[in-house]
This record gives C-alpha cells, structure tokens and sequence, in this order.
C-alpha cells in the first residue's frame, strides 16, 4: 500500500514540476509568444514550425492547442492557421519523452535536482519578475525529475504471478496491441495529460513490466487521449473552436490508424533507426532483461531511445502526410459542425474569451484585453443612438432609440460582468507581476465601460420625461448637443486607440485629456448661454432643464472616458 500510495505521489510531483516548469515559462515569455503564435502563421509550414517551436518551449502541446482553440474561438487565427500550429505541437511534445529517455534514466538527474531547487528558491526571492519565473522554471523542472526518480524507486518489484499476469494480457497477438492502445488513451483521459503517460510507460517498460510492442501501443493511445483537453476547451467555445479541436481529434486518429495498419513494418523502422545508433534492436530485447539491468544498459537505452524515437517518427510522418491535405481537414470538419441555421453574428456578445483556456492564464489575458477593447467599440455605439433619440421627430422613431439604449446598458452590465468573472477566474500564482497589474486595470476600465452604459440609459430617461410634459427641444438646442456627441464621439476614438495601445504614449494621454477638456469648454458655454436665456424668458424652463441634463449627463460621459485612458497610465 505504501508503494502504492508513492507512485500516486511521485506521479503527481511529476505532474505538479511540469505545470510549474510551464507556467514559468509562460509568464517569462507570454506575450512574445501571443505575438509569435499571431504573426507566424501566415502559411500550414509556418504554423507546424510555430507550433512546434512554442510546445518545445512550455513543454505542454495541451496548453498551445488550448490557446489555439481560443484564438480560433476569437477570430484571431483561421482554422487553416490552427491546424498547422495543432500539428506542430504535436511533434513539440514529443521533446518531453525525450528529455526523460536522455535525462531521468541514463543519469540519476535527480541527485542535482535539489541543488536546482536551491538556486530556485534564491532566484523566488528576487524582486525582479524574471527572476522569479526562472526561478518557478527550475523548481518545477527539480519536482519533475524527482517525481519520476521516486516513479522508478516506487514501482514494486516484479514477482511470478505479475509476470504471469501481464503476459496474460501481452499473449492475444494484435488484439493485445489494441488492449494497451485503448489502455494509454484512457490513462491520458484520467491523468490529462500525455507527457505524464509517456513517462509511466517509459518506467513501466524500464523495469521489464510491458514489451517494447506494448509501450508503442500505449504511446498510440496517448496520442488519442490528449486530445480531449481541447475539446473540453471547445465545448463552450463558437463553431469554429469546436472545429479546431475536432481537427486536432482527427489529426490524431488518423495517424494511430495509419500506424496501426503498418505497426510491424513501423516498428521494424523505429528499431533499425536504434540499431543505426549502435545499440541493441529494441524489438529483441526480452522484457526479463530489463528487469535486473540499470538504466544506462544498453538494452535499456534501446527501448527508452526507441519509444521516445517512435513517438517522434509517428507526429513527424503524420505531419508529412497531412500537411498537404490542411484544406480537406477544414472541409472535414465544417461539414461535420455546422453553423447554426439563421443565426446571425450577434455583435453585443464576448466574441475573445468564450473559450477561456484558462489553463494558459498568461497567454489568455491577451483575449481579455482584446475584449476589453470589443466592450469599449460596443460601448461607442452609444453616441449614434442618443443622437437619433434627441433628433426623433416621433414617438416611434425615438421609442426604438430608447430601446436600444436600455438594451445597451443591459449589454455593458453582462459585458462587465463576464470579462470580470473571466479575470477573477485567472490563478493568481500563474501570472506575472506586470499581467497582474494590467489585470487590475482592466477591472478599471470595465467598470468606467459600464458607466458609461448607464449613462446613454439616464438621457434616455430625460428625453421620455421630456417627451411626457410634452416639450421638446429647439434646432439651436439640437445643433448643440450634436456638437457635443461629436466632440464626445472622437473622446471615443481616442480611448480606443489607447486601449490597443499596448503602452498609452503621451500624445494619446494629451489627445484624452484635450477632448476632455473640449467637452467640458462646450458644457460650460452652452450652460451659461442657456442659464441667461431662461433669465430673459422664462416661458420654456421646463424644456431648458432637460436640454441642461442631457449636456451634463453627455459631459459625464466624457469624464467616464478620460477616466480609462488615465487608468491606463497607471
């Protein structure tokens, strides 16, 4: 029991070092790679190199096809785009077996692993952010390499009826291939992970307890299992999310399929490759030999190099294959999910961060920036509305205004609403510094966003209290309060090239703060010119109040906008 309990938690250090190994590197590297993984997709070639290169550095091909998956959910990349990435980062995990095979049995890595952790734990106590997430990098590549040591220490010893018992199960020829295919793909379900699979196969086959074919079979059915991860992803995602991670799914199955069908010949490949390399053809080696043998034999070596090579060769080929046919898997996949019939885009949704990989917590604030940005354009929206309501010349036309503008403030409320579940969601010890400080302000500017919502709402309220005393406003007192929405209309602009801003620059801060105070010279003027005309005639006060509302409440908005550029400065 106790050996038990010990291999469940050495699996979970190993699984616990390589989630802190890659959030560390996330934090250090998040937004070079949202920009990496935007800009180098243009063509399947670039997006399989991008991919690939992205997974060998966070070591987890789940976490770029989950951040895949929201780009496509976000409009940022194609599907075409996504495929590619998906099918690179399917060749990047196979980094992780490697580094296991060359590093976790050859050597005990484990004896410099708390030494690492040592530096780590200086490097945690540094003020500087990079620091400390080199420092999470090395702790958790510490726990990773211990977990699997204490994996190998664990795994109790082989006696005659376990022997007896696992043959039992290695003796029905390829039916035993597809017991332990569906074996490794129901392991990866549980654990979540592939990288943790191919490290208990490695260490299962290493102490002699599975042949070298059956390893190969579970390492198939691993590539099967991780492809749930980005479906669960998916699931609450739009058309084309689900799409990309059916993609993923079929990349999959295709090629187990494939390997499958030729498993003799591929594996014959994988071993004449090992025997290249001047050690033993993995195939022939006897599971008993491995049992007593250390981890730098060379019958150990050749099944650790050669599972690690097949798994490389298996997404290599796969790649190869399906590159050239991206287009068809889009076609594949379309037809399979369709787009809701009569459904229109429906523009007042959160269309960035429907799928929240949150898994990615460093790579998916770049979403919820981009959808505090879609907030501020719905936002905007607002200006058009309230002028076509104060120049309504009936009921009809003013009560449709007024609907829309009730039906925005609803909107900014469900906006702010879910952008701020969205962030609240994020794991505080999964981001840096700096994304935690562009975090809060976020919580800022949505809520100034909000009101600005209520705002367009409260002069829909003036002008119906004015339109039920039956009063209205002058051409002059019309003329002016579309000069103050224009005016209020470029603050808009303003703010929203702020916010695509990654850094706001002086001149957007002066260009924020000149609209503002524009806004505030007109309010002031019309208020003193309006005042004196109620002093010299009275006979119109009721409608002079609401015209005077309405300017502040127009100037209140311009206070809500100056308020997120300046926010954006902190």
């Amino acid at each position: 029991m106790i050996q038990v309990l010990t291999l469940i938690g050495a699996l979970g250090m190993f699984l616990y070092g390589m989630n802190l190994m890659s959030a560390g590197l996330q934090k250090a590297a998040g937004s070079k790679m949202r920009s990496f993984l935007t800009a180098m997709t243009s063509n399947p070639l670039k997006g399989v190199m991008t991919g690939l290169g992205i997974t060998s550095v966070i070591q987890s091909s789940s976490a770029t096809t989950v951040m895949t998956v929201g780009f496509v959910n976000a409009g940022l990349l194609t599907l075409s785009q996504a495929v590619g990435v998906i099918m690179g980062a399917n060749i990047g995990t196979t980094v992780t077996a490697w580094m296991v095979s060359l590093l976790g049995f050859k050597a005990d890595i484990s004896i410099f692993a708390v030494p690492i952790m040592a530096i780590g734990f200086i490097l945690s106590l540094s003020k500087r952010d990079k620091r400390r997430h080199i420092s999470e990098l090395l702790v958790g590549f510490s726990l990773l390499f211990l977990g699997l040591a204490f994996m190998k220490e664990s795994v109790p010893e082989m006696n005659a009826s376990t022997l007896a018992f696992i043959e039992g199960w290695t003796s029905y020829g390829f039916g035993s291939v597809l017991i332990f295919m569906v074996f490794g793909t129901l392991l990866t379900l549980v654990l979540q992970s592939s990288s943790a699979t191919m490290a208990l196969t490695l260490v299962a086959m290493n102490m002699g307890y599975i042949p070298f074919e059956m390893a190969a079979a579970m390492v198939l059915g691993e590539n099967i299992g991780t492809t749930i991860t980005a479906n669960i992803a998916a699931a609450v995602g739009n058309a084309n999310a689900r799409r990309a991670a059916l993609a993923h799914t079929l990349f999959n199955v295709f090629g187990v399929c494939w390997a499958l069908a030729l498993f003799t010949p591929f594996l014959g490949l994988v071993g004449e490759i090992i025997t290249w390399m001047g050690l033993p053809n993995p195939i022939d080696i006897d599971s008993t030999e491995l049992i007593n043998a250390s981890g730098e034999s060379a019958a150990s070596l050749a099944s650790l190099y050669g599972i690690s090579m097949l798994h490389t060769l298996f997404n290599l080929f796969n790649t190869i294959i399906l590159i050239w046919f991206v287009p068809v898997i889009v076609k594949i996949v379309t037809t399979v999910i369709k787009d809701k019939k009569g459904a229109e885009e429906d523009s007042v949704k959160l269309k960035f961060i429907d799928a929240g990989h949150l898994s990615t917590a460093e790579l998916a604030i770049g979403e919820a920036r981009n959808e505090v940005i879609h907030f501020a354009e719905v936002s905007s929206r607002e200006v058009d509305f309230i002028r076509r309501a104060i120049k309504a010349k009936n009921d009809k036309e003013f009560e449709e205004m007024r609907q829309k503008l009730v039906k925005y403030e609803e909107i900014s409320d469900r906006m702010e609403y879910e952008i701020a579940q969205f962030l609240n969601a994020l794991p505080e010890d999964s981001i840096s510094e700096a994304t935690r400080t562009e975090t809060k302000r976020m919580y800022k500017v949505i809520g100034e966003l909000e009101s600005l919502g209520d705002s367009g709402e409260a002069i829909a309220r003036i002008l119906m209290r004015r339109n039920s005393h039956e009063r209205s406003f002058t051409a002059e007192q019309i003329a002016k309060l579309d000069t103050m929405l224009g005016v209020l209309d470029k603050c808009y602009r303003v703010m929203i090239d702020n916010l695509k801003a990654e850094t706001i620059e002086p001149i957007g801060l002066r260009q924020a703060t000149d609209c503002e105070i524009e806004l505030n010279e007109l309010r002031n003027t019309i208020r003193e010119e309006e005042i004196h005309k109620i002093e010299s005639d009275g006979s119109n006060y009721t409608a002079s109040v609401y015209y005077l509302d309405t300017v502040s409440e127009i100037e209140r908005m311009g206070d809500f906008i100056i308020n997120i550029s300046q926010a954006l400065d902190k």
